[in-house]
C-alpha cells in the first residue's frame, strides 16, 4: 500500500499487488463459490477465487453513482446469476461497505445459501483492509471515480 496519500483528497493507493499480498496469508472459512457485487466487487471476488479455487458468479447492484452519492434510497438489484443448488457456502465479495445496504440486498438475493460477507474496506464478516478508514483510489477505477 503507498503510504504517500493525497492530502487534498485524503485518498490512499491500494494496488492489486497490495491486495494479494494481503490475501496469500488472509484465513477464510471453507467455501463453495464467490460471489462479487457489481463493477467493485469483480476483481477482488475473481482474486479470491483464483487464490481459493473457486468458482465466481456475480450480482448487480445500481446504488451509487459515479461521483460515490446514492442514486435511489435503497440499493436495487439488477441482476444475479443463477446457482445450480441450495444451502452452498458462498463468500460475498464486495470492495467497500459503507452503510452496509448493497450487501445487504444482495444477501437477501441469496436465500438458501450460507452467506459469509467480505470487503476490503468498511464493515463485513471479513475485512481484508481494516485499517484504512479514508477513501481508496482502487486499481479498478479510473481517476475521475471516487471511492470510499
Amino acid at each position: 500500500m503507498q503510504a504517500n496519500q493525497d492530502r487534498a483528497l485524503d485518498k490512499v493507493t491500494v494496488t492489486i499487488e497490495d491486495i494479494k499480498k494481503r490475501l496469500a496469508s488472509f484465513r477464510l472459512p471453507d467455501l463453495d463459490m464467490i460471489v462479487g457485487i457489481g463493477s467493485g466487487g469483480r476483481v477482488p471476488a475473481a482474486l479470491i477465487a483464483g487464490k481459493l479455487g473457486l468458482p465466481v458468479k456475480h450480482i448487480e447492484i445500481k446504488y451509487r453513482m459515479e461521483n460515490n452519492q446514492p442514486l435511489y434510497e435503497q440499493p436495487r438489484l439488477l441482476r444475479a446469476d443463477e446457482f445450480p443448488q441450495k444451502n452452498l457456502r458462498l463468500l460475498l465479495v464486495d470492495d467497500v461497505s459503507v452503510s452496509g445496504k448493497t450487501i445487504q440486498t444482495a444477501r437477501q438475493s441469496l436465500t438458501g445459501h450460507i452467506v459469509t460477507t467480505f470487503v476490503l474496506k468498511g464493515k463485513a464478516d471479513f475485512v481484508l483492509f481494516p485499517e484504512i478508514k479514508s477513501c481508496v483510489n482502487w486499481p479498478w477505477h479510473t481517476e475521475s471515480q471516487h471511492s470510499e
